[in-house]
């Protein structure tokens, strides 16, 4: 793999002799204080500002102010007029132009499409404070402001619709961002790399339009340069049927064995000659001046088969060591994006997360909460990305699946910055973690494979035998920290990766004895092969193998400690029959599962196409290949629901309907072994109650097999909640 100038070495802006800003500006009277006549960078963010490492906009800023530049920051502006973008003036350099730390659509609407009466990144919560697809309404708004400054968007909103995207809560495929936003460049994955770059660019005279070598970022183009050659997707995974070859004297006599035999393997051989040419053809192409031609955005939205195609090639191209250009045409323009960032050094990570942050909220919000922030104040991430490759998460497509490090000694360093100075700490780190607690140090044994490899997950379905597992860096981190003076306990709130957990015995027992606050999150999923094969998420049996060595692990320390099985409802590929095994599952295991997670298809994720198109991008995709089951219509999503919550009597209604229509009335009664009872208690619905018409019984249809259920009155949420 390539290496990268070192994020600190660029010479620094001449406004670095204004020194460190306490804060950065968010009104002309800060920016006044400060001595700042201009800003030379404004970020734009769709959260409240908080200058804490966990909040992107602060991460960047800070990143940005050490290389020298001005940086203001304007907080979840008033989108309906340009007045607020031009708040701090006109920058010298460029607007940066982000959602916030989640996609706005995911933060604002929940699984059914209802608009969230709060927003945890907003002080007190308070709903509304962010527009329906934030980024491209911000570009917009900036555009207006002053329509000569170069717009550059990025964080998780712009990264996950770099191209285009299907958008589930229009139910239709949308373009690229940057069409929309009309911004001039997007950078996507992890920033730092990118925007560094293209600070120092711009105020070394640079038009932005002529910046279009730096990895991981996106623009349009109308030409492409001399020298690059181009590789039709198609030619890396066809689309359309291919039929094995077969044996053309399969019904002649058996005396002519020897012919049909010989014969038959000429034409597999001929098969195989073709394959081999059309791979030659791909790699005879420098990889450095090759790029990967998608099919259009016309063509997308018209053929499910080749979205599900584009989906599979984005996938395969993420690695940083052999991934090549993208480029989707729209019209008569292309999104062109070139491959993604590399990944941070160890040192880079050490001095990024070590600037001088001061790890609370923008004094403007006085006393207000921030749930985020009280989420993460006391946390500390000692990683990024993730080699999991779960197809429902985007952290992987975001940050890269190669795990970025920090030292141990950065770490210490700011748990006990946290002791010394941060407000309310009471001796407890919340988490030492990242997208999962125990990925830290975990890398491909050899550098050479790990740049060459384009599998989408180093765990599915198996461990990869080249993946190093040994938690030692872990462990030692783990026991440095509890022992730091002033330090009561540091517990671990990231979630658990138990397929990698049970390799080592001694960080479960580390773990399990001093790092566990009672309840330990981990996320199964689900229990049935047929969905966790689309979800590229280990067996059942895996996670009985960690339960049992959490158990004994618990009852060695002497302590009463729980897991808590995360499961996902309505994934596709899942079937009514699935979510009533997984329902079995929980009663046999004694879970009563509070809060449920429904699927939810976010931009990019490869589980998302799977929902748009009912094909399966982990595979080659054909228009004749295995069509998956999807749980669009609402009410059969709230079945896959009612399934996780089986002990509500509110669900028992349609669960009886349900179970009936699968043949399973065995599960239907008042025994032990049964999933729900055959009665309903007073005060809710049941066959006999005179508002069964608000029940019709579900059927299975025709084509797609799912539950149709007749609209009913939606009724208030019942307010006292159990843990698992």
């Amino acid at each position: 793999m390539e290496s990268a100038k070192n994020l600190f070495s660029y010479r620094q802006f001449w406004a670095k002799r204004f020194g460190i800003a306490s804060v950065l500006p968010m009104s002309k009277a800060e920016m006044d204080d400060l001595g700042w006549d201009s800003c030379d960078i404004i970020l734009v963010t769709g959260d409240a500002y908080v200058d804490h490492p966990s909040f992107g906009m602060a991460l960047i800023g800070r990143l940005l102010e050490a290389q020298g530049f001005r940086v203001g920051i304007i907080s979840q502006p008033d989108w309906k007029s340009a007045e607020a973008f031009k708040i701090l003036g006109k920058p010298n350099l460029f607007f940066g132009v982000t959602a916030g730390n989640m996609d706005s659509m995911i933060n604002r609407y929940t699984a059914d499409r209802r608009i969230r009466s709060d927003d945890a990144y907003t002080a007190d919560a308070e709903g509304g404070k962010r527009p329906d697809h934030s980024v491209v309404v911000y570009a917009q708004r900036a555009r207006e402001a002053f329509n000569d400054v170069p717009i550059v968007i990025g964080g998780i909103e712009a990264s996950l619709r770099r191209i285009a995207h299907f958008d589930y809560w229009s139910d239709k495929v949308k373009r690229s961002i940057l069409m929309d936003s009309k911004a001039d460049m997007l950078v996507f994955g992890n920033g730092e790399r990118q925007v560094v770059e293209i600070a120092h660019r711009l105020a070394a005279r640079e038009n932005i339009r002529d910046i279009t070598d730096i990895r991981g970022t996106g623009f349009i183009r109308k030409e492409f340069p001399e020298g690059w050659s181009e590789i039709d997707s198609t030619h890396i995974d066809e689309v359309g049927k291919i039929d094995e070859p077969k044996n053309p004297y399969a019904e002649t006599s058996a005396d002519n064995d020897s012919v049909k035999n010989n014969s038959y393997e000429a034409i597999v051989d001929f098969q195989s000659k073709l394959d081999k040419k059309r791979t030659s053809r791909i790699e005879k192409f420098d990889r450095a001046t090759s790029y990967i031609r998608l099919p259009s955005y016309e063509q997308v939205i018209s053929d499910k088969v080749l979205y599900a195609h584009t989906s599979r090639i984005l996938h395969l191209e993420t690695n940083p060591g052999n991934a090549r250009a993208l480029v989707q045409r729209y019209g008569k323009r292309d999104i062109w994006l070139n491959p993604p960032p590399l990944p941070l050094t160890t040192k880079e990570m050490d001095l990024l997360y070590e600037l001088p942050y001061t790890r609370v909220p923008h004094t403007s919000y006085e006393n207000k909460k921030i749930p985020a922030y009280e989420m993460i104040r006391f946390s500390i991430n000692i990683m990024r990305g993730c080699f999991g490759g779960c197809t429902f998460c985007s952290i992987t497509e975001h940050e890269g699946r190669i795990i970025q490090n920090r030292s141990e000694d950065s770490i210490i360093q700011e748990i006990e910055t946290i002791r010394d100075t941060v407000p309310g700490f009471t001796g407890i780190i919340s988490d030492l973690g990242g997208p999962t607690a125990n990925m830290y140090r975990l890398a491909c044994k050899s550098r050479e494979i790990e740049a060459a490899c384009r599998k989408p997950s180093c765990v599915y379905p198996g461990i990869c035998q080249n993946l190093g597992t040994d938690h030692s860096p872990l462990i030692s981190l783990y026991k440095r920290a509890r022992k730091l003076p002033g330090v009561k306990k540091v517990l671990i709130g990231s979630g658990v990766r138990y397929d990698l957990a049970v390799e080592s015995p001694e960080y479960v027992e580390e773990l399990v004895a001093h790092h566990v606050g009672g309840y330990l999150k981990i996320a199964p999923e689900h229990t049935e092969e047929n969905t966790l094969s689309k979800m590229m998420k280990p067996g059942i049996g895996t996670y009985d193998r960690f339960k049992e060595m959490f158990e004994a692990a618990t009852k060695k320390a002497g302590k009463e400690q729980y897991l808590i099985p995360y499961f996902i409802a309505a994934h596709p590929g899942t079937t009514n029959e699935d979510m009533m095994n997984l329902a079995v599952w929980l009663k046999k295991n004694g879970f009563r599962a509070d809060q449920v997670q429904t699927f939810i298809p976010s931009p990019m994720a490869t589980a998302s196409a799977m929902y748009y198109s009912a094909k399966n991008p982990l595979k080659r995709v054909t228009h004749s290949s295995e069509d998956l089951f999807i749980a669009k219509n609402l009410k059969v999503r709230r079945l896959h629901k009612a399934f996780l919550r089986y002990h509500d009597p509110r669900n028992w209604p349609i669960l009886r309907e349900a179970l009936k229509e699968l043949g399973r009335a065995d599960l239907i009664g008042n025994g032990k072994r049964h999933l729900i009872p055959s009665f309903q208690p007073k005060g809710t619905f049941d066959k006999d109650d005179n508002k069964k018409k608000h029940h019709s019984k579900p059927f299975v249809t025709k084509h797609t097999g799912e539950h149709n259920i007749s609209k009913k009155k939606s009724r208030k949420k019942r307010t006292n909640k159990k843990r698992i």
